[in-house]
C-alpha cells in the first residue's frame, strides 16, 4: 500500500466534486434544512451568516471515463482512468486530531493501532532488512503530523511506522557514532540482545522481544536503507517524470522513494503531505497545493504501471475530512472554508481497484451525502479486502475484547473492486 495522506482536509468541492449550482447561490445563506443540526466548529459558530461560497476552481471532464477534476491537476487528468473516486466518504470528528485518528486507526480517540500497523501485523514482512511500515513527511509545517498517527497501539511495537528523513541520516542514529565501525557495533548489539533474551526467558515480556527485533532490524538497515534512499542513481527520465531533486525534502522525492520501497518489499508506505487546511485564500492556495502533488502522483501511477507493480500495489489519496460549502468569515476574494466531516472525497487506484469509477454523490450544495455513503470504516474494510484480509477476522485480543481496525462496523465497497 502507498497511502498519500493529504493532511489538513482538502476541500472536496474544490477538487473532485464540483457544484456548479452554487454559482447562482453565491453569498446567500446556507438553508437551515440543508445544514440540519450538524455541529460546527468554534471558528464559525459565532458568524452572523453562513454564506454559500461558490468554488473559484474550474473543472473539466477527463479520460475515457469522464472523471471530473479541477484544472490544476493536469497530469492526474491524463491517468484518471486508473483511479476510482469516492465522493461520499463521511466521518464524525470535526477537528483535525480526532479526524485523522478516525481515518488512520478506526477511532477518534488516540491509542489504537493505525492501518499500516494492522497490515504489518496481518501480513508480516517481505524483507527482513527493511521495516514493514514506513512514514515520509512533506509540505508546510502548519498542520502537525503526530507520531501516534502511525503508532502500533496495543499491537507489538515492531509494527509501528518508522519515519524516514529525506535529508541527512534516513533514520535517526542509523550511522555509526564516531570511532565505532560496523563490526564493533554488530558485536555490541549481539551482546545487548543476549542479555535481552535472558531477560525474556525470565519474564516473558513481549516488549523485550520487540526490542530484540528492533535492534536486529536497525543493524540490518545500516546496509539496506542508505542504498534505497539514494535517488542519484535513478535515470534522468525518471527524475523528469516525477520532478524530483535528490537531497530535497519534497512530495515528489517521497513519491519516488515510495516506489523504491515497494520494490524492496516494504508493505505499507505512508506519505503525509501537509498544507490542505485552507481556512483562508483557497483561490490562491489550492492551485499551488495541487501543483505540488499533481505531477508526482501521476508519475507514481505511471511508473508503477510500466514496472508491472500497479496491479499489486494499492494507492490511496485523501485527507481526514472535507470543507464547508459556506465560507469562514466574510465572503471575500480570499475566503476559506471550515472543517466538514459530513462528506468528503478520496480516490483509490491499483491492486484490486476498478479504475474510471466515480462512486457516491453529495447534494447540490456539497453538504450532505445523498447516494452510496461510504463511512471511513467502509474504506478501511475495502483496503483490507484488496490486501486479501477479511477485516472482521483480523482481530487482536486486548482488554478482554477482540479488537479490529473497523471496530464493529465496516462494509467492503464492492462497486470499487475490479
Amino acid at each position: 500500500v502507498i497511502y498519500l495522506f493529504m493532511a489538513g482536509g482538502p476541500s472536496h468541492i474544490d477538487t473532485f466534486d464540483p457544484k456548479p449550482k452554487l454559482a447562482a447561490l453565491n453569498g446567500q445563506e446556507l438553508p437551515a434544512e440543508v445544514r440540519g443540526k450538524q455541529r460546527i466548529t468554534l471558528m464559525t459558530r459565532k458568524q452572523k451568516q453562513l454564506q454559500i461560497a461558490a468554488s473559484p476552481m474550474t473543472f473539466r471532464q477527463c479520460g475515457e471515463s469522464g472523471q471530473v477534476l479541477n484544472v490544476h491537476m493536469p497530469e492526474l487528468a491524463k491517468v484518471c482512468d486508473e483511479i476510482a473516486i469516492v465522493r461520499s466518504l463521511h466521518s464524525e470528528p470535526i477537528n483535525h486530531d480526532p479526524a485523522v485518528n478516525m481515518l488512520q486507526t478506526g477511532a477518534g480517540r488516540p491509542g489504537r493501532p493505525c492501518v499500516g500497523s494492522w497490515v504489518s501485523w496481518g501480513l508480516g514482512t517481505e524483507n527482513r532488512s527493511m521495516p514493514d511500515f514506513v512514514v515520509l513527511l512533506s509540505g508546510t509545517k502548519g498542520q502537525p503530523v503526530i507520531s501516534r498517527y502511525y503508532h502500533s497501539g496495543f499491537l507489538p511495537s515492531r509494527h509501528q511506522g518508522v519515519q524516514f528523513q529525506s535529508q541527512g541520516d534516513p533514520v535517526l542514529f542509523l550511522s555509526n557514532p564516531g570511532g565505532i565501525d560496523g563490526r564493533t557495533r554488530g558485536r555490541l548489539i549481539r551482546g545487548i540482545n543476549d542479555l535481552n533474551r535472558r531477560r525474556l526467558e525470565l519474564v516473558g515480556d513481549p516488549e523485550i522481544e520487540a526490542r530484540i527485533d528492533s535492534f536486529e532490524l536497525a543493524y540490518r538497515m545500516q546496509s539496506s536503507v542508505p542504498e534505497m534512499m539514494d535517488l542519484s542513481g535513478e535515470p534522468k527520465h525518471i527524475h523528469e517524470l516525477y520532478g524530483t531533486q535528490p537531497g530535497k525534502v519534497s512530495f515528489a522525492n517521497n513519491c519516488l522513494l515510495a516506489r523504491r520501497m515497494i520494490e524492496r518489499g516494504v508493505r505499507f508506505v505512508q506519505l503525509y503531505q501537509r498544507g490542505w487546511d485552507m481556512h483562508s485564500d483557497i483561490k490562491n492556495r489550492m492551485p499551488k497545493q495541487c501543483a505540488e502533488v499533481d505531477r508526482p502522483t501521476a508519475a507514481l501511477l505511471r511508473d508503477l504501471k510500466q514496472r508491472g507493480l500497479l496491479d499489486e500495489t494499492l494507492i490511496i489519496w485523501g485527507g481526514e475530512f472535507g470543507r464547508t460549502t459556506y465560507c469562514q468569515g466574510e465572503l471575500k476574494a480570499t475566503f476559506g472554508r471550515d472543517h466538514h466531516p459530513r462528506c468528503f472525497n478520496a480516490w483509490l487506484a491499483g491492486g484490486g481497484i476498478r479504475g474510471g469509477v466515480t462512486h457516491g454523490a453529495t447534494d447540490d450544495f456539497g453538504y450532505n451525502v445523498v447516494e452510496n455513503p461510504v463511512h471511513v470504516h467502509d474504506l478501511q474494510a475495502t483496503v483490507m479486502h484488496c490486501l486479501g484480509i477479511d477485516h472482521e477476522q483480523l482481530v487482536y485480543r486486548f482488554q478482554g475484547r477482540d479488537q479490529r481496525l473497523t471496530d464493529i462496523g465496516g462494509q467492503v465497497v464492492r462497486e470499487l473492486l475490479a
